[in-house]
């Protein structure tokens, strides 16, 4: 049986431009992955603690309280009232569940699995795993006349994106969701950085701010979905907003129908989330002060560092939402990436992203306040 054509673990080959960083006296400023380096917060560690004695296997569809107040935060942070509890299961984390969820659905040999064109890689490697086709597409007319072998089975939506930052509209959702319920095509949808919003009400880029949830649009919004979830997920990480990375704490919730038959393979799989987890993630969902006290830190980091990537000469495109500068000198990315190494700064490659980001780099916010203004101090020490 032939072996399944992955593609190589992109941060690998950012070894030598680590070592170069590394190198710089003052040390390495590591902006290149978004993993978070503050503390996880109190209330999310007591509840871990508090539910330490756990002997017996978890329940892989999670708890009727998890499930719940994934349904309440939906409506109180989301604007996405009466999400149906039945329509949710936690994942362990959410790259587990974009990289297996085209084989979850029963997707397979001769099925299209669409993307956008500069993604996040994981949901080209899921639909490989799956031995589906992977597809890169921004426009739904790029697909051009559709027919039986030319219709996505699953097309995945990334807002806010990883890299860009860019921000999908109630409209654009709207669109697609019209389009897909056209052709019966699922439509996924990855939002994990929805509460890190950065746009603002004083420059017009949210036309009707108090009519707005505080998190970015959702696929699941009523203005988008016309009350329905049929055929519509959306995956969510606590990684970002709670700084809960290492927990692995996540979930993927929408259309009931969907959600039962994937919970079916999950539990002969064993995909199940640990106990003690489940509860932190409930605890994560319910409190809101720790989200938006760690939003107030990156939104101070993104103000010092933007400004500063700007003035040595990168030009910052979307980054709308979300822990990155999505930045471009209009040079392949990788010499972008080099000059910022002889200055100790490490970032990721555009290329990482698909073909169409060979032009940018990814900066990320997830560096220590100490960290983000030593990066600044070299940027403005060595302008391009």
């Amino acid at each position: 049986m032939p072996r399944r054509t992955l593609p190589d673990f992109p941060w690998d080959s950012l070894a030598p431009y680590r070592e170069r960083a590394s190198a710089v006296p003052g040390g390495i400023v590591d902006l290149s992955i978004g993993t978070p380096v503050d503390s996880t917060p109190a209330v999310l560690q007591e509840a871990l603690r508090e539910a330490a004695d756990a002997p017996g296997y978890p329940q892989t569809y999670g708890t009727p309280d998890l499930r719940d107040a994934v349904a309440y935060w939906f409506a109180r942070r989301r604007g996405v009232p009466g999400l149906d509890p039945a329509g949710v299961i936690p994942t362990i984390g959410s790259k587990e569940l974009v990289a297996w969820l085209p084989t979850l659905l029963d997707l397979g040999p001769g099925d299209i699995v669409g993307f956008p064109r500069v993604a996040y890689p994981t949901y080209d490697v899921g639909a490989r795993l799956a031995g589906a086709t992977p597809l890169p597409v921004d426009a739904l007319t790029a697909l051009g006349p559709l027919t039986p072998s030319t219709t996505p089975k699953l097309l995945w939506l990334n807002t806010p994106g990883n890299p860009t930052g860019k921000v999908l509209g109630v409209e654009h959702l709207r669109k697609v969701v019209q389009w897909a319920r056209q052709h019966g095509v699922i439509v996924a949808s990855d939002e994990c950085y929805a509460e890190l919003d950065w746009r603002d009400r004083r420059d017009g880029s949210i036309a009707d701010w108090a009519a707005e949830p505080p998190t970015t649009p959702s696929l699941l919004d009523p203005r988008v979905t016309d009350g329905s979830h049929e055929g519509l997920l959306v995956c969510y990480s606590l990684s970002k907003q709670s700084n809960l990375a290492g927990y692995r704490a996540a979930f993927v919730a929408g259309d009931p129908a969907l959600v039962k038959s994937i919970l079916e393979v999950r539990k002969h799989a064993g995909f199940m989330v640990p106990w003690p987890v489940q509860r932190a993630l409930v605890a994560g969902l319910s409190e809101d002060a720790h989200v938006a006290a760690i939003k107030d830190r990156y939104a101070a980091r993104r103000a010092l560092l933007k400004p500063a990537v700007e003035a040595w000469g990168l030009r910052v495109d979307d980054s709308q939402a979300g822990l990155y500068l999505w930045s471009s000198a209009g040079e392949d990315s990788w010499t972008t990436v080099g000059r910022l190494a002889d200055l100790g700064i490490l970032v990721a490659p555009g290329a990482f992203y698909g073909a169409a980001g060979a032009q940018h780099v990814r900066v990320a916010l997830t560096g220590t306040d100490e960290r983000i203004a030593a990066a600044v101090t070299r940027l403005a020490a060595s302008p391009a």
